[in-house]
């Protein structure tokens, strides 16, 4: 194979990834998927989980599409119930880095500070701006991203 080069694509390179999932009961989908046209739209690779899937469906999609970022909407509440599931899972697979966001029809204001709480970075009501999203994710993805390259080459374990 003269002549071929083989690259390695760097992942600071790579397009946002980002799984957007509908946990539980709730049938209601054409926020969620306006959202996903829009950050499609943005430069952004998202993929959608569609309804009713299990917290643990959803880990684990997360995991083995090597994405980014958990946006998890829903509408008929339960919110804190599905994203503490969510969280411990991510825990439990050693995958906390993943970032999660959550958005809909939000409770009230100690619900959404208990759900901060549990690590969630942001969490968006139906009145968010998709700039404001667009704009959340692509610095909490530059953060992640920059402290995973220094923890490959924190201890001086890094080829010189």
């Amino acid at each position: 194979m003269e002549g071929r080069t083989m690259s390695v694509e760097d992942p600071k390179d790579r397009p946002i990834r980002v799984l957007l999932a509908k946990p539980g009961l709730d049938g209601h989908d054409r926020g969620v998927k306006v959202l996903a046209l829009a950050l499609r739209d943005a430069g952004f690779e998202v993929l959608y989980t569609g309804l009713h899937r299990t917290c643990e469906e959803i880990v684990t999609m997360a995991i083995q599409e090597d994405v980014d970022v958990i946006g998890v909407s829903m509408l008929s509440g339960g919110h804190y119930a599905a994203l503490s599931q969510i969280m411990a899972l991510l825990r439990e697979h050693k995958a906390q880095d993943i970032i999660v966001v959550a958005g809909g029809f939000l409770p009230d204001r100690e619900e959404v500070e208990a759900i901060k709480a549990l690590g969630v970075r942001a969490v968006f009501d139906t009145d968010t701006r998709i700039e404001s999203v667009t704009s959340l994710l692509r610095d909490a993805v530059r953060e992640r991203r920059r402290a995973a390259d220094e923890a490959m080459f924190a201890g001086g374990s890094a080829l010189r």
